[in-house]
């Protein structure tokens, strides 16, 4: 298919196309969840603690699901546990949404047990995407594909979903944005139905595994133990779990605060810097797919990464809505083009039978203290002021990411990939600018 080319080359492979699709469905319904959730959690109760509790409840069950996730994803087919896990949060969003449309919305502890199971569900979803993708699409579209999945995350979460979320509550109220989000989750079902079955990852290889299959907890233990082994696994775990306790509960909680009570803004004004946020990461999805990754890849993903967490000191500074958004793009633009380059290194030098293991590993550290983010923001809040708590966050945050750069052993997969650069070792390299600029030499 000429149309599939360039950074579109990865929807070539059908099995990636519906994948893609119901995601990007899906995705949108999330992003209307992000403004839904905290506006009607400010409407009902008004108080910072309030959304810190919502985060609570929906952050813990999903950490506590992801090694488990990780090790059924390595053991089934990924596409089967991730269409369960979308049945199950679409059901749970069709209750919010009734229940909002009804009016019988009116106990936080309701809310909490809902989005709890929600949050269960979606501690699966992940490592199954992840373990997923490298086996319907060839190692030589990885990188496109990474790209594209950080297009559509953002175009859906960042800029339709919060955009028709803030129509929706405009025109109809709340409560139709949840209806919306559990029919992408419907969507999204019906995409992964049509998918063919994905074969069985290969069986690891005697150095990785010496009894693979004997029982979930020994395959826990054999993906704890990889990770283990390479500094540069487990020390961007742990960069992330900091990082986010950080950062991510001040944002989420303290983010709309500021635009509904501070600023006295609408929820189509959340939506519009959410979007802005979008917007910067679909940019930078555009660009890494074009050109692809540095050679320098590993330092690349770390000075990206503390430059985007830095700017989230810009919500702390930030007096008018435009400034806010702003700094959205900064965050979210350059977080996207980390990311990318991090799954696809990810990918590359995990082996296949491992990555769902290793990747619910990498889920599950780096949220492990998403719920005492979430459970500090509104306390840390109260105490310094919402500002300062932002201001804190950002620069901290920075500091932290990039601290853990010089751990000895961080780069060894850069050297690694020079090596295979340099030799044919029968290993698949990562495409960096330099090999991107050949291929656009070489006549079609």
């Amino acid at each position: 298919m000429a149309l599939f080319a360039g950074p579109l080359a990865p929807l070539r492979h059908r099995q990636f196309r519906l994948l893609w699709t119901g995601m990007s469905a899906s995705l949108i319904g999330d992003g209307m969840l992000l403004v839904a959730l905290a506006w009607q959690v400010y409407d009902l109760f008004g108080v910072p603690a309030a959304m810190s509790a919502v985060g609570v409840a929906l952050s813990l069950p999903q950490v506590a699901m992801l090694l488990v996730g990780g090790v059924i994803s390595d053991r089934f087919d990924p596409r089967q546990v991730m269409l369960v896990s979308d049945l199950l949060r679409g059901l749970v969003m069709a209750g919010v949404a009734v229940l909002s449309l009804t009016g019988t919305l009116t106990s936080l502890w309701m809310l909490l047990g809902l989005v709890m199971v929600y949050g269960a569900a979606a501690g699966f979803f992940g490592p199954s995407f992840d373990a997923l993708v490298p086996r319907i699409v060839p190692a030589e579209d990885l990188v496109e594909a990474n790209a594209l999945d950080q297009f559509v995350r953002p175009a859906g979460l960042q800029i339709f979903g919060p955009m028709l979320a803030g129509a929706v509550i405009a025109v109809a109220g709340v409560g139709w944005t949840f209806a919306f989000d559990a029919a992408t989750f419907l969507f999204s079902v019906l995409c992964l139905l049509a998918m063919r079955r994905v074969a069985p990852a290969p069986a690891p290889s005697p150095e990785i595994s010496d009894s693979p299959g004997v029982s979930i907890w020994q395959d826990m233990r054999e993906g704890i133990g990889y990770v283990r082994k390479h500094v540069w696994l487990w020390g961007t775990f742990l960069s992330a779990t900091f990082t986010y306790l950080l950062f991510v509960g001040p944002t989420e909680v303290l983010l709309p605060y500021v635009i509904k009570t501070e600023l006295g803004g609408s929820a189509t004004a959340l939506s519009l810097v959410l979007t802005s946020g979008g917007l910067g990461a679909i940019a930078a999805a555009l660009i890494v797919g074009w050109i692809g990754i540095p050679r320098r890849f590993m330092t690349y993903i770390y000075g990206t990464w503390a430059i985007a967490t830095l700017a989230v000191a810009g919500y702390g500074l930030g007096t008018r809505t435009w400034q806010l958004a702003v700094a959205c793009v900064v965050v979210n633009g350059l977080e996207a083009a980390g990311t990318i380059a991090w799954a696809t290194t990810k990918q590359h030098f995990v082996p296949t039978a491992m990555l769902g293991r290793v990747s619910s590993v990498d889920w599950f550290v780096s949220t492990a203290l998403l719920p005492l983010s979430y459970a500090l923001a509104a306390p840390v809040a109260q105490w310094i002021g919402v500002r300062d708590t932002l201001l804190g966050a950002g620069l901290l945050g920075a500091a932290v990411t990039f601290g853990f750069l010089f751990l000895p052993g961080m780069r060894n997969p850069e050297r690694q990939a020079a090596y295979e650069a340099r030799h044919s070792t029968g290993t698949p390299r990562l495409r960096t600018h330099a090999e991107s600029r050949e291929q656009e030499m070489v006549p079609a």
